[in-house]
């Protein structure tokens, strides 16, 4: 065990310096979280009249769903990265030493998590530039930046899973834009739950990515609801570990198949 989770810290660090070498890459990530947040922000801020989003701020509200949003729609794309390994031979080369093939599918996945919680921290650091408030404090905070990075592992696990399978960027691409907009969508992203249809909102309840928005909101809130936010944050570790494991389960059988 030990022995795997260095070999993940060392796989982890070889995707970290990728990221380092390209400085303009995390500026970039960070334009289409900037536009959701002061855009919408700016378009829908009297909404909160309607009353149902728990604040007076439609910012306060904005700020979880654009963290959550952007932790699924960087971690959706993993499964490019272990694609062009596969086309470039690097994995293969990978097989023919002792490394742990967990170490291998996981260093990917906590490079991702480490730089979701990057990215949330500066999202959350723009809302507040902006005129956010947060009254649940640091704690509020470090539970959103969890529950992006738990939502993150999800889809960054199962998007490696896709990879190896389908060996198709057009097929990755196609899945991952049919996905987004309705899991972002069906959530409560940008309207709060009582002011959605029913079914809508009924939906939403299923949605992991809402799972994420909501425990953060809570955690967030002059009075949180501990229960909610522990049984959504524990789903989204039950998810994370299962599609971790659909990860490392479908890496060994790609490894049979070379």
């Amino acid at each position: 065990m030990s022995a795997a989770v260095s070999q993940t810290w060392y796989m982890t660090q070889r995707q970290l310096m990728v990221f380092a070498r390209q400085p303009a890459y995390a500026i970039i990530t960070l334009i289409q979280p900037v536009i959701w947040l002061f855009l919408f922000g700016g378009l829908f801020k009297h909404v909160v009249e309607l009353g149902g989003f728990g604040t007076g701020s439609y910012l306060d509200y904005l700020v979880p769903g654009v963290v959550v949003m952007s932790a699924l729609s960087s971690n959706m794309w993993a499964g490019m990265g272990t694609l062009e390994e596969i086309q470039r031979g690097t994995l293969d080369r990978f097989l023919t030493t002792p490394v742990s093939r967990a170490a291998l599918m996981n260093g990917n996945v906590v490079n991702n998590g480490l730089i979701t919680a990057l990215q949330s921290v500066v999202i959350v650091l723009l809302g507040l530039a902006g005129g956010a408030e947060y009254p649940g404090s640091a704690g509020g905070v470090a539970i959103l930046v969890l529950a992006s990075v738990l939502l993150g592992t999800v889809f960054g696990a199962l998007s490696n899973a896709l990879g190896m399978l389908v060996r198709e960027r057009e097929s990755i691409i196609g899945i991952n834009t049919f996905l987004l907009l309705p899991l972002t969508f069906l959530s409560s992203a940008f309207m709060a739950p009582s002011r959605m249809p029913d079914w809508i909102r009924h939906v939403a309840g299923f949605n992991p990515l809402d799972w994420a928005m909501v425990a953060g909101r809570s955690a967030m809130s002059a009075h949180p609801d501990w229960g909610g936010v522990l049984g959504r944050t524990g789903g989204l570790l039950a998810l994370a570990v299962a599609a971790v494991w659909l990860s490392i389960r479908t890496f060994r059988s790609y490894q049979r198949s070379v």
